[in-house]
């Protein structure tokens, strides 16, 4: 809830001055090491905080430890830790406190995603620019190109091919193109590229990929969602069946009878799906009829299920979701966000040890409602301006979400 009169007043400064964005702002709160939350300091945010920086912003992806944000004009800022170059800007800064123009972009990008420790940026034609860490190849650019690329250069090897959506997990990175072909690069370990494992007479030989690699088990379907975490990924095809692959550990993710899964595989307990996304170790899915399912890993409650029991398969989230529908869902390490009717959900993980703080205190914050507290069933978000959530990001232990400002 924004306490201050200050923010108050940032927001109606914003509403009054951004008419060509209907009021549409940005709020992002929890650890606020190295400027991730962009409001000028290091200070982490308890509560949703309105970025005061950017007032026509239409997105946001927050990553490890930093975040992007797209203008509607088609801009691309960022702020926080840049120590493998994941903010795009061609200098020496460690990081920023607030939001940075990226530059060396072409116009109208329509899409930005933030990995761990590196980025992408899409643009209108389907050109797929990335930049940031790349020690496994998880920017596509090939086996010669740096561990570190510190300015968004474009993937050449997908030149005539369109690029519709793209998400990046730890080290690794997946992309959809127009066709609706999926393809998959960077680290492979536990098999989350979705490729059979390369090996040289029965031993492995590599699990990286340094260019983007089609997907050949869903060769022939048409995909239009993908999603990575930090050890696993998956993906939607246009019938809304949802498949898997990468770790699947009895500990975290389930699947008992099996480990890994190197390709992907059909999790078939799920009714015709919308939407996937990958946090740490745990997934979530939006059904056609906006019914929220979760799996996998349970630490702090991540999962919105009243405990933090593991689920090998697909549980349904109720509370405040069986009166109205989910329409937006987001991940972060051990903890989610989702939106419904307007409103912002979170649960799951509530603390984090800052790298800046004072020992024994907890920096965290990222569910936004002004503790550190574990909550494992979905909290709704207050904020003390009406507002009309549109778009929620989850970072490592921050939260982003893009709110339309109206009457009540």
């Amino acid at each position: 809830m924004w306490r201050s009169a200050a923010s108050v007043a940032g927001v109606k400064r914003l509403m009054s001055s951004s008419s060509s964005s209907r009021g549409r702002i940005a709020a992002v709160w929890g650890n606020g090491d190295f400027g991730r939350l962009g409001h000028g300091g290091l200070d982490s945010q308890w509560r949703p905080k309105p970025l005061v920086f950017l007032n026509d912003v239409a997105s946001v992806s927050c990553g490890g430890a930093h975040t992007l944000f797209l203008t509607e004009s088609g801009k691309v800022y960022a702020t926080g830790l840049n120590d493998y170059g994941q903010l795009g800007i061609p200098d020496d800064k460690m990081y920023t406190v607030e939001p940075t123009l990226v530059p060396g972009l072409p116009e109208g990008i329509v899409q930005i995603c933030a990995g761990y420790y590196h980025s992408c940026a899409i643009t209108a034609d389907g050109g797929l620019y990335m930049w940031g860490k790349n020690t496994s190849g998880q920017l596509g650019l090939g086996k010669k190109a740096s561990e570190v690329v510190s300015v968004p250069t474009k993937v050449e090897c997908l030149t005539g091919i369109s690029v519709k959506t793209a998400a990046l997990g730890s080290d690794h990175s997946i992309a959809v193109t127009e066709e609706g072909s999926a393809l998959s690069w960077g680290g492979g370990g536990a098999g989350r590229l979705g490729h059979e494992l390369k090996t040289i007479f029965g031993i492995l030989s590599s699990n990286s990929e340094y260019t983007p690699r089609l997907i050949k088990n869903l060769e022939g379907m048409k995909v239009k969602k993908v999603a990575a975490g930090m050890m696993h990924s998956a993906c939607i095809d246009e019938n809304g069946s949802v498949f898997f692959f990468g770790e699947k550990a009895l500990s975290k993710l389930g699947f008992s009878a099996r480990k890994d899964a190197a390709t992907p595989s059909m999790v078939a307990e799920l009714p015709c799906s919308e939407d996937v996304v990958c946090g740490g170790y745990h997934t979530c899915v939006i059904t056609s009829g906006g019914e929220l399912y979760t799996w996998g890993s349970n630490e702090n409650g991540c999962l919105g299920t009243g405990s933090t029991n593991v689920f090998h398969q697909p549980e349904r989230v109720e509370g405040p979701f069986l009166r109205s529908p989910v329409s937006k869902v987001s991940c972060g390490w051990k903890h989610t966000a989702a939106i419904s009717d307007g409103r912002v959900f979170t649960w799951g993980w509530g603390g984090a040890n800052g790298t800046f703080s004072e020992e024994g205190h907890s920096s965290g914050g990222q569910l936004g409602h002004g503790d550190d507290v574990d909550y494992t069933v979905p909290v709704m978000v207050s904020f003390d301006s009406p507002v009309r959530a549109l778009h929620v990001s989850c970072g490592f232990n921050h939260t982003g979400a893009i709110l339309e400002c109206g009457e009540a």
